[in-house]
C-alpha cells in the first residue's frame, strides 16, 4: 500500500497536469473560433469558382490546357494533410489509417504522396511509400495564402509535366466542435460539369476567349482548393484538441476525486494504527 506522502506527490502531480489540459483547451478554444471564422468565410469563394469553372469548362471545345488533359490514370499525387502535433485524439490516426486504406484499393497504380504535416510525413517516411515534396510546420501560426501558393505551384508543376495523371487529398472538414468529417477528394483533373435533367447551364458572355481564362484561373482555382482545405484541416484540428483536452481535464477531475479519497483512507489508517500502538505501549506498562 502506498504512503500518505507518495499519494500526494501523486496528487499534486494530477492536479499540476489538470491545469495544463486546461490551458490547452482555453488556448484551442480561442484559435478553433478565429480559424472557424476563416473557413466560413473561404468556402463560398471556393465552391463559386469550382463552379464558374466546371460550366466553363464544359464549353470549352479546345481543352488542351494542361490542367484540363485527362489521361489513363496510371500515376496518381496524393496529397495528405494532417497536424503537426499530437494531443488531438483521433485527429491524425483516422487519416492515416484513411491513407493505407487508399493506398491499398489504389496497389495497381504508382501512388505519390505530398504530406502536408509533421505527423503523416513522419509515418509514412518511414514506409515504402514515395514522397513528392514534404511541407511542416504550416499550422503553427494562422495559414498564410503564400503557403498555399507555394503547394499549388508544385502540384501544377507535377500535373502539368505528365509526372502524374490525377491529384487526390485527404484531409479533414471542419463540421462542429465535435465532429469532423474526413474528406477524400479528387482536384485534378477538372471535370466539367454535366447538366442533370431539365437543368439549364448558365451561360455567360466572355470578354476574352474562354481559353485565355482558364488559363488564368485554373491555376488560381487550384490555390483556392488548396488553401481552404488548409484552412478546414486547422480549424478540425484544434477543434479535436479542444475536445480531447476537456475530456482529459474532466478525466484529472475524477482521479483527483479518488485519489482525495483514497488518500483520507490511508492517512485515516495511518492514524488509527499509531493510536493502537499508542494505547498498546500504554497498557504494557
Amino acid at each position: 500500500m502506498p504512503n500518505v506522502q507518495d499519494l500526494r506527490r501523486r496528487l499534486r502531480s494530477v492536479k499540476n497536469m489538470q491545469q495544463i489540459t486546461r490551458a490547452m483547451k482555453m488556448i484551442a478554444a480561442a484559435r478553433m473560433r478565429r480559424a472557424q471564422d476563416r473557413v466560413l468565410s473561404a468556402r463560398p469563394y471556393e465552391r463559386q469558382m469550382r463552379a464558374f469553372l466546371e460550366s466553363l469548362a464544359a464549353r470549352v471545345e479546345d481543352r488542351s490546357h494542361p490542367l484540363l488533359a485527362e489521361r489513363p490514370i496510371q500515376r496518381i499525387l496524393l496529397v495528405l494533410i494532417t497536424a503537426d502535433r499530437g494531443l488531438c485524439g483521433a485527429f491524425n490516426s483516422n487519416l492515416i489509417r484513411a491513407v493505407q486504406r487508399y493506398l491499398a484499393e489504389h496497389s495497381d497504380v504508382e501512388v505519390q504522396m505530398i504530406a502536408v504535416g509533421r505527423k503523416g510525413r513522419d509515418f509514412f517516411r518511414k514506409r515504402s511509400v514515395q514522397m513528392a515534396g514534404e511541407y511542416v510546420n504550416l499550422f503553427q501560426r494562422p495559414v498564410a495564402f503564400a503557403s498555399a501558393q507555394q503547394l499549388a505551384a508544385k502540384i501544377v508543376e507535377l500535373y502539368g509535366s505528365e509526372s502524374v495523371d490525377a491529384v487526390d487529398f485527404i484531409h479533414n472538414e471542419f463540421k462542429s466542435l465535435l465532429a469532423s468529417n474526413l474528406i477524400e477528394e479528387r482536384c485534378l483533373p477538372l471535370k466539367p460539369r454535366k447538366p442533370q435533367e431539365g437543368e439549364t447551364l448558365v451561360d455567360y458572355i466572355y470578354e476574352q476567349p474562354p481559353e485565355e481564362i482558364l488559363s488564368r484561373l485554373l491555376p488560381r482555382y487550384v490555390e483556392a482548393e488548396i488553401y481552404r482545405a488548409l484552412l478546414e484541416s486547422q480549424a478540425a484540428e484544434f477543434a479535436a484538441r479542444m475536445t480531447a483536452m476537456d475530456t482529459a481535464t474532466n478525466n484529472a477531475s475524477d482521479l483527483i476525486r479518488s485519489l482525495t479519497l483514497y488518500l483520507n483512507r490511508v492517512r485515516q489508517a495511518a492514524i488509527t494504527k499509531e493510536i493502537i500502538e499508542i494505547v498498546s505501549g500504554a497498557a504494557a506498562l
